[in-house]
């Protein structure tokens, strides 16, 4: 029979082999844990210094006279099939072939029944996106056109075919003869959309983009799918607000939501400089 002096032993014994085995546990959990702090802090200081050598290239000082001009890009402007445009689609040909610029802004001035809405456009984010409104604008595209749907806190415009008394089903369908991809997505912004902000629509296909963006008045929470255009000033956002203040008819509640806006909201001209 086992006496209690060696049951005390191997329970010690037990203890013991527990406790050595829940130390090295722990050693083991600390080196991961160091492990991990280490390679963080080694891809920090990697994305520290490529910040700085980006930075520090583009600080450098240009002779008078000199200029400086980022890479080109290239749009790709995607025909519509002749037999998938419908009667909202507007032939106003493809926007030049020619690479964009892609430094500085430009403004796209939208002149409402509310007021100006001013919408400047960052070149070096969506220069495709620029390019394409600028053709638009200058075929008169959005002559007469009036927004067409509007969520809370959005309001979207931008088709061909929303014109005149009323609202018709085939309003939100227009656009131009031709589609393009998506190119600046605010996937590490929150939220993604704040109010001031200018998007494009698209129908959740890849490269299709068209004519239709909307206006953020307020901020909204949305994935962020949709390629941002531009920003509008506090004095274009007043103009927003005034325009929405009345709400939507809930047309479309409570799938996919929204309706159309209570107050006429025609665009007379859209110009870009």
């Amino acid at each position: 029979m086992t006496s209690t002096k060696e049951r005390q032993r191997a329970a010690a014994r037990a203890r013991l082999e527990r406790e050595m085995a829940q130390r090295a546990a722990a050693a083991k959990k600390r080196r991961r844990q160091f492990q991990i702090i280490g390679a963080g802090v080694a891809l920090l200081i990697v994305t520290v210094g490529t910040v700085w050598i980006v930075t520090a290239a583009g600080d450098d000082k240009t002779t008078p006279g000199s200029e400086t001009s980022a890479a080109p890009v290239a749009c790709k402007w995607i025909e519509v099939p002749k037999d998938q445009q419908t009667k909202q689609t507007v032939d106003v040909g493809l926007p030049p072939t020619t690479s964009p610029p892609n430094t500085g802004t430009k403004t796209m001035a939208v002149n409402t029944n509310f007021g100006t809405v001013n919408v400047t456009m960052d070149l070096t984010k969506s220069p495709c996106a620029a390019s394409s409104f600028e053709h638009l604008a200058s075929k008169n595209f959005f002559n007469g056109t009036k927004c067409h749907r509007m969520f809370t806190g959005m309001l979207q415009c931008g088709d061909p075919s929303a014109k005149g008394k009323g609202y018709r089903e085939s309003d939100g369908t227009g656009g131009p003869s031709y589609r393009f991809g998506n190119e600046y997505l605010p996937t590490n912004e929150r939220p993604a959309y704040p109010a001031g902000v200018v998007a494009l629509a698209n129908s959740g296909s890849p490269d299709s983009n068209g004519s239709q963006f909307f206006f953020i008045y307020q901020d909204v929470e949305l994935s962020p799918d949709y390629t941002i255009l531009g920003k509008v000033d506090q004095a274009s956002l007043d103009v927003l607000k005034k325009a929405t203040e009345k709400g939507h008819d809930g047309a479309f509640d409570p799938n996919p939501g929204g309706g159309h806006p209570k107050s006429d909201i025609d665009i007379t001209t859209v110009t870009v400089s």
